[in-house]
């Protein structure tokens, strides 16, 4: 007689959705890896460049990096750091596609879970294309995770494929954890906060995001406003940031979208 508990396996087996194809990893300009398997990004249409403003410096210095990776030349992991909304992630994804515009073989991989990431490396180690491994707005809550990363970008026992490499944004320099109760307990706090600092300083490029002053805010609307001809009133777009708790370049997004909404105007982002 089967077991009971062999037949309820097998009719769960039966009902089970069948795991979703591993995306071909040479046919699609973006990716997310998650559960072991790479999935072609449903939608990637990334702001074109040169509707990031406020960050040229910060823009050359990743396009150069990016542009190097696809070339096959060297190539720095990528820090990007600093405040929230100021355009780190929508950089890493619009420089991305402008390598791509150039006709380079290079595309994005949005990593969910970071311990998967080992795996992921064999998936696409000596594959023809280059890749940025994107970490968005990462954050560590124990030693252990920062220790992890540290390893596979260098010092490692098997470091991360040639053709790859690893792009994180964190609203911290340091990366230094949320929960600062580690570093009280610690028997010498001084070799936790070292512990971190030594992860930043495994990425050989580090991009710095600060927050805005006035002038800089009302710049980037400015230049917003310009570009999709639109008329705006300054005192209304700074009191649209001062109810939103601070001034960005993603508040200033956020402004014209509204503006252009009660203008019975769309945008084409």
């Amino acid at each position: 007689m089967t077991d009971p508990l062999d037949r309820i396996a097998a009719a769960l087996e039966r009902i089970a959705p069948p795991a979703p194809a591993d995306a071909d990893p040479l046919a699609h300009p973006a990716y997310v890896w998650r559960d072991g398997g790479l999935a072609a990004a449903r939608a990637f249409d990334p702001l074109p460049l040169d509707l990031l403003f406020g960050i040229d410096a910060q823009k050359a210095a990743l396009v150069e990096d990016f542009r190097r990776l696809a070339a096959g030349h060297a190539a720095q992991d990528v820090l990007l750091w600093g405040a929230r909304g100021s355009g780190k992630s929508a950089l890493v994804k619009s420089a991305v596609a402008a390598i791509q515009g150039e006709g380079a073989a290079i595309a994005l991989v949005e990593v969910a879970q970071m311990g998967g990431l080992r795996a992921l490396f064999d998936r696409i180690d000596g594959l023809s294309h280059a890749y940025i491994l994107f970490l968005d707005d990462i954050g560590f809550d124990a030693a252990a995770d920062a220790r992890s990363l540290r390893s596979l970008l260098q010092g490692g026992a098997e470091a991360r494929p040639a053709n790859a490499r690893l792009v994180v944004t964190s609203n911290r320099r340091h990366l230094i954890p949320r929960d600062i109760a580690e570093q009280e307990s610690a028997i010498n706090p001084r070799d936790s906060v070292d512990d971190h600092l030594a992860l930043a300083d495994r990425f050989g490029l580090s991009l710095g995001f600060h927050v805005l002053d006035q002038d800089g805010y009302l710049a980037i609307v400015r230049a917003y406003a310009a570009r999709f001809d639109l008329a705006f009133d300054p005192d209304e777009a700074i009191g649209w940031a001062t109810r939103r708790g601070g001034r960005s370049g993603r508040v200033a997004w956020q402004y014209i979208t509204d503006l252009a909404g009660r203008s019975s105007r769309g945008l084409p982002f």
